[in-house]
């Protein structure tokens, strides 16, 4: 990115309007009470020609101590400090108030560029409002209306000439997913996995019910508080995104809100803030599902890790507060079983004991990661697909529904991230469920694919009988012949 600008202001001048609006798509929850952003939110902003970094901030208030307002405001200083260019926000229709005249003096003194905005300026209410905004002493007000779009080309002859400074680099984040092998995989193309970059970095989503203490790992992760944690549950209410270099590893890592039970979810507020959180799971490569261990696999917790395996992605299990567990070889033991019970689409998927507090089993967490992601990527030539197939029909051969014997004739893979297999069969919908899982089963244990979703295709290759369809015909011209003798 050519730069990054970070939006500061009070609780609900608009600043989270602005930040959907520069990124294009609404990845900040907006509503109309204050207070709804807690956590840093960065995202990939595009303005005419201009493309850098924006962070989404939480209003600033007017506390210092360890409450969670104390630890917001804390949060939004570091951004500051973080930003290139920072833009203060007022809300044009409410005028300047002596939280908004506090923090002006202390932006003058952290930043070297600010940018003085008077949202909310369309219409005459906001005349007085934007006047008042020049005894603030950072220079003249920009009027914006963040919800309506106007004042973007002001704003644009504003950040181009401090976009100059700094260097261009465009990067793209999404992550690639089913991706399709053009042609047969030979022996020599099985290691071809793609190694994350700066400019393609890994994209790990965190999830979990309230209070697992996603928030907690991540930050234990960075070796930096950048996200808010605390006792209270459900303070994170966005999916945030951060960028990291984990063990040499380029990583974007998402943390994204508890996610409770549907009939528990009553608020609109936390209704935004889990389909934030599904969204999240959308854009990763890999998600790891963080578990209490004092109360693992939860309904809950089943249909998140569920979610992930249907939506294609690797999956890894965390089992995080390992240090305050007493009895830990025993409850290993019983954690695994579990999984294995419960969770049988995902079997063999890596379980790992952590602890966000003190950072214990970091290490692991991230071999796991690297692994499931290696495995989510993991292409098998085409002439060892067949060899196995072979095996496993003298094995165990298909069923022969109704008399009529399936055959199955050839295999390869289609697609990987996740791995994509297409058999080509005869009668392709009377093969049971139960041989394509036995099928599957199989593909993880003897190519070594725990864990990670598999899609099995059965296609059929059409009736190989070259007369079908001649028969008619040919009795029909011989029909044709003998009448004519007749005649």
């Amino acid at each position: 990115m050519s730069f990054t600008l970070a939006i500061v202001g009070r609780p609900n001048v608009g600043k989270s309007t602005l930040f959907n609006r520069l990124v294009g798509k609404k990845l900040a929850l907006v509503d109309d009470q204050p207070g709804v952003t807690r956590d840093l939110r960065e995202g990939e902003a595009r303005l005419g020609d201009l493309r850098f970094t924006v962070i989404d901030t939480a209003g600033l208030e007017d506390a210092t101590d360890n409450s969670l307002e104390g630890r917001m405001r804390r949060l939004t200083e570091r951004a500051v400090d973080m930003a290139d260019i920072c833009m203060f926000m007022i809300d044009a229709r409410t005028g300047v108030t002596p939280t908004d005249e506090l923090f002006a003096d202390i932006l003058r003194r952290k930043s070297a560029h600010v940018i003085l905005v008077a949202n909310k300026a369309e219409g005459n209410a906001a005349e007085a409002g934007v006047l008042e905004a020049y005894s603030l002493g950072l220079g003249e007000p920009l009027r914006l209306s963040g919800e309506h779009g106007e004042g973007m080309p002001d704003l644009y002859s504003v950040l181009m000439p401090l976009a100059e400074k700094f260097e261009s680099e465009a990067v793209d984040h999404s992550p690639v997913t089913d991706v399709v092998l053009d042609e047969e995989i030979g022996e020599d193309e099985v290691e071809s996995i793609p190694e994350p970059t700066d400019a393609k970095p890994l994209q790990v989503a965190v999830v979990g019910r309230p209070n697992a203490g996603k928030s907690t790992l991540i930050n234990k992760i960075l070796g930096e508080d950048r996200l808010l944690t605390g006792p209270e549950a459900g303070i994170t209410r966005d999916a945030i995104s951060l960028r990291m270099n984990w063990n040499g590893v380029p990583m974007r890592v998402f943390d994204t809100a508890g996610m409770r039970k549907k009939a528990k979810v009553q608020e609109k507020l936390e209704k935004l803030s889990v389909s934030d959180g599904l969204r999240a799971v959308k854009f990763a490569e890999v998600v790891v599902v963080l578990l209490d261990a004092d109360i693992p696999f939860e309904q809950q917790d089943l249909r998140i890790a569920d979610l992930a395996e249907r939506e294609g992605r690797s999956v890894v299990v965390a089992v995080n507060k390992w240090d305050i567990e007493d009895n830990k070889q025993e409850k290993l033991r019983d954690l695994k079983e579990a999984f294995g019970r419960l969770l049988p689409q995902l079997r063999g998927a890596p379980l790992v004991t952590v602890s966000a507090k003190t950072g214990k089993g970091l290490d692991r967490l991230h071999d796991a990661i690297m692994r499931a992601y290696r495995v989510w990527n993991r292409r098998v030539p085409t002439a060892a697909l067949n060899r196995w197939l072979v095996g496993m029909l003298e094995q165990h051969p298909p069923p022969a529904p109704q008399g009529k014997r399936i055959k199955l004739r050839y295999m390869t893979q289609a697609k990987s991230r996740p791995p994509g297999f297409v058999v080509m069969c005869s009668h392709p919908d009377k093969l049971p469920e139960s041989y394509t899982r036995y099928l599957v089963n199989g593909l993880r244990e003897d190519f070594d694919m725990p864990g990670t979703p598999i899609r099995l295709y059965m296609r059929g290759q059409g009736d190989k009988n070259p007369y079908k369809g001649k028969r008619a015909k040919n009795a029909g011209a011989l029909a044709k012949h003998l009448n004519k003798r007749g005649g």
